[in-house]
């Protein structure tokens, strides 16, 4: 569970519910200290058990490389209300969603794109789908098919509990020893159990499947001919930071391997992963106004 390290907005940075075609979605809207952005947008988007809070400590830097920056709570997570139609929380129906919300925040200008973890399954359906002008595409923490490993058996055995249990025994048994054993502040332990308990438990339950479940489409991806870079903490629990490397060589990707972090990059080295995608998105945007 990406857990930030603190809640307050910082100069810039405001909550903002978008309105769409497909409902309202809850964000976090980053912009220049001029106000006025010169280089194209960016989105981004959280992982499973995630929230646009994830991204709190990078956005007034992105912000001031002259862009908007926009981070998202999906359908059905956190303050983005989601029906109970299991079928909304597929991978398909929110990579929709990002076609939806990257098209209205770019106003027909190309438009940065990251996914973090399950993020980056659901944007990577996005950026195949040919639909939207993506200036460039990070994978942040993210790997090219099903989930492996030790967040695999998590994930298992939360579908397994959250029909009888529900997502009380999920905050008591594990994540709220977990956050304190770590020594997550009060403040932020009461925020995290605030956002678990604000998810649909029916999206939680199908993202949960989801990401359990995706298939390889890293040739597909190669296909689209957009810019990619792949982003992962050297520590990654998630899928292992081979594998992800592996995935770059495949997807011809820059690969940035961030010291010190493990799966939050942009929560555990934020300047570094900030100034990444910054010099990323830089060259990116060069390479498509030449």
């Amino acid at each position: 569970m990406s857990t930030p390290r603190f809640l307050t907005l910082p100069p810039g940075v405001r909550v903002r519910r978008l309105e769409t075609a497909v409902g309202a979605f809850s964000v976090l809207e980053a912009m220049p200290g001029s106000g006025i952005a010169e280089r194209w947008p960016a989105l981004l988007v959280p992982g499973l058990t995630g929230s646009k809070e994830d991204f709190i400590a990078v956005l007034q830097t992105l912000a001031q490389s002259g862009r908007q920056v926009v981070a998202i709570d999906m359908r059905g997570q956190f303050e983005t209300s989601g029906p109970e139609d299991p079928q909304a929380y597929t991978r398909a129906a929110l990579g929709n969603d990002v076609d939806v919300l990257a098209q209205l925040i770019g106003k027909g200008e190309p438009i940065h794109l990251v996914g973090h973890s399950f993020g980056g399954l659901v944007t990577r359906e996005a950026v195949i789908d040919g639909r939207t002008k993506f200036a460039s595409y990070t994978m942040m923490s993210t790997g090219p098919a099903a989930i492996v490993g030790p967040r695999e058996h998590a994930g298992r055995a939360m579908l397994d509990s959250l029909p009888e249990a529900g997502l009380e025994q999920m905050w008591d048994t594990r994540l709220e020893p977990e956050a304190l054993a770590s020594g997550v502040p009060d403040e932020i332990v009461a925020f995290l159990r605030k956002r678990l308990f604000s998810n649909s438990p029916t999206g939680m339950s199908m993202m949960t499947r989801e990401v359990l479940s995706a298939p390889d489409r890293c040739d597909e991806l190669t296909q689209v001919g957009v810019a990619i870079l792949v982003l992962f903490g050297e520590h990654d629990d998630g899928w292992p930071p081979e594998t992800q490397a592996e995935m770059a060589d495949r997807l011809n990707a820059e690969c940035v391997v961030v010291p010190g972090a493990a799966h939050s990059p942009a929560v555990e080295a934020p300047e570094t992963t900030a100034a990444a995608l910054i010099r990323f998105w830089n060259a990116a945007e060069s390479r498509l106004r030449s």
